[in-house]
Formats: C-alpha cells, sequence, structure tokens
C-alpha cells in the first residue's frame, strides 16, 4: 500500500512539474518579447522568479518521494529477508520504514510549499487584473 500511494502521489509531483516548467516557458518567450513596457516586464519577471522557486521546490518534492519509494523496496526486501534468515533484522527494518516516512512527509512539506507560492504568484495575476480595470 505504502509503494501505491507514493507512486501516485510522485504522478502527482511530476505532473506538477511539467506545468511549472511548461509555465516558466512561456513566461520566458514573453519576457523575451516585452521590451517596450517597463510595467509589464517587472512583471513577468517577478512570475519567472516564482517559477523558478516552485521548480526547485517542486524538484526537492520529486526527489524526496522518489527516495521514499526507493526505501519502500528495499523495506519489503529486507522484511523477506528477515523471515528468511529466521530474524535479526528487526532494527534495519524499522530504520527503512523510518527514513521512508521521514521522505515522504519531507516530500510533502516541499510539494505544500509549491502550493503556497503558486498562490503568490496567482495573487500577482489578480493585482495586476483589478489594477487595470
Amino acid at each position: 500500500i505504502l509503494i501505491t500511494g507514493i507512486g501516485s502521489l510522485l504522478l502527482t509531483m511530476t505532473n506538477r512539474m511539467g506545468r511549472v516548467v511548461d509555465r516558466t516557458r512561456i513566461l520566458a518567450g514573453q519576457a523575451r518579447g516585452a521590451h517596450g513596457d517597463a510595467a509589464e516586464r517587472a512583471h513577468i519577471e517577478a512570475q519567472l522568479r516564482i517559477m523558478y522557486r516552485r521548480a526547485g521546490l517542486v524538484r526537492r518534492a520529486v526527489s524526496l518521494a522518489a527516495l521514499s519509494l526507493v526505501c519502500s523496496g528495499l523495506l519489503v526486501v529486507a522484511i523477506f529477508a528477515d523471515v528468511l534468515t529466521g530474524g535479526g533484522l528487526t532494527g534495519f527494518v524499522m530504520a527503512l520504514f523510518a527514513l521512508s516516512i521521514a521522505c515522504l512527509l519531507g516530500g510533502l512539506g516541499f510539494f505544500l510549499r509549491d502550493i503556497h507560492l503558486s498562490l503568490s504568484a496567482l495573487g500577482l495575476e489578480v493585482e495586476r487584473a483589478l489594477d487595470r480595470g
């Protein structure tokens, strides 16, 4: 169950990373084309900075989730080895489980931080739209 859950979460995170990368490329193209309007250029640059920070957060989240998945796979192997050898690996099994959960929680923390930061970027867009209204 742990492996399936982490795998699904990893899929969600990588999809989010793809969206961040795609949006960053669009903004970078807009930045290259925004020569005359200083306010527009400043807005795009602020968005680009946020997107770059978000990409770093999602990268960390994906890395920790992947490490959690690796630890979970090793955990399954360690449990089988423990059964086959008649015990003695309980401490190692517990450590792998704890490491897997710690990595998962760390990845979720970075993922939540990305969500918070994406709302900051959305706030910039809303303020810009309201100022022009």
